[in-house]
């Protein structure tokens, strides 16, 4: 009877206890391990913006205290005068051209990235277009788009800045794609083959497959460029709304808060587009990266 009475209710039916704790608890430790891991990823990026930051603070109220470099706290301030209206109104146009120039440009790179496969012959020609889109002066060439494309409507896209935007993409994309299709697994090309497939199976099969790391990451790459050249457009686009006007008149009437705050957005904006292709990188591609693939 004594040892009946010490055996608990769980183990007399065979474990259910056993099953439970210990079934419970490796998966709170793989979230804690992986919050942990999280947050030793993010330290390091953190403390370089506090770093920068302090320096930034630092120089405004010492070396650099007779020139317009606003503090920290002045920028907040200017940003609080003028009010997240006043940067919606103007981004709203900005973020128009720049995705509009990131789905052109990456649409025809991924096209023309994909002929190179499918016809061979066109692999100097297509490569070269690439080059001299990468070597081309975007300042150079901006007015000249202009004068061909013409200003926009008011209050509207500039198309412009979305040509440039486009061009800013281009070449990224189209190296990238190339490189992740031409990465595809020899052996795997081999059994398309066997089975009757062309180039195009070989494609759409396989090729896809091995490049989508390379394409991602390329496209991570075009995000912020496409912003960056967005805003170039702006300058001689012909809006009268966006990010470019903007930072022109916050020069001419010589206000640094806001050319600083418009500048901090427009970073904030070019870094969340960088991170919402990474996050896309991780759920598409997990094999990818190596470190996540079958460790948890």
């Amino acid at each position: 009877m004594s040892a009946a009475a010490d055996v608990a209710p769980g183990d007399a039916g065979g474990g259910t206890t056993t099953g439970t704790v210990p079934g419970g608890a490796p998966a709170a430790g793989t979230g804690a391990r992986r919050l942990a891991g999280l947050g030793r990823r993010a330290a390091p990026g953190a403390a370089g913006v506090l770093g920068i930051v302090a320096v930034w603070w630092l120089a405004a109220v010492t070396v650099l205290a007779d020139s317009t470099l606003p503090t920290p706290v002045g920028v907040l301030q200017g940003f609080a005068a003028d009010g997240v209206g006043f940067y919606v109104t103007h981004l709203s146009v900005t973020l128009q051209e720049a995705v509009r120039g990131f789905a052109v440009g990456n649409g025809l790179a991924l096209f023309l990235a994909s002929l190179v496969l499918l016809v061979p012959a066109l692999e100097r020609l297509i490569m070269q277009v690439a080059v001299i889109s990468y070597c081309l002066p975007l300042v150079a060439i901006t007015p000249i788009l202009y004068i061909v494309i013409g200003p926009p409507p008011s209050g509207e896209p500039s198309g412009t800045a979305v040509v440039l935007a486009a061009l800013s993409v281009f070449f990224t994309t189209v190296v990238g794609a190339v490189l992740g299709f031409r990465s595809a697994d020899p052996a795997s090309l081999d059994v398309v083959t066997v089975f009757g497939g062309g180039r195009w199976q070989q494609l759409v099969r396989v090729r896809l497959v091995a490049a989508l790391p390379g394409i991602i990451g390329a496209l991570q790459i075009a995000a912020p460029a496409a912003l960056l050249g967005a805003i170039l457009g702006e300058y001689i686009g012909g809006v009268d709304r966006g990010v470019g006007p903007a930072l022109v008149n916050a020069g001419q009437s010589l206000n640094a808060e806001r050319a600083w705050g418009i500048a901090l957005v427009c970073g904030l904006v070019a870094g969340a587009g960088y991170g919402l292709f990474a996050l896309l990188a991780r759920l598409v591609t997990p094999w990818a990266g190596g470190r996540d693939g079958g460790a948890s």
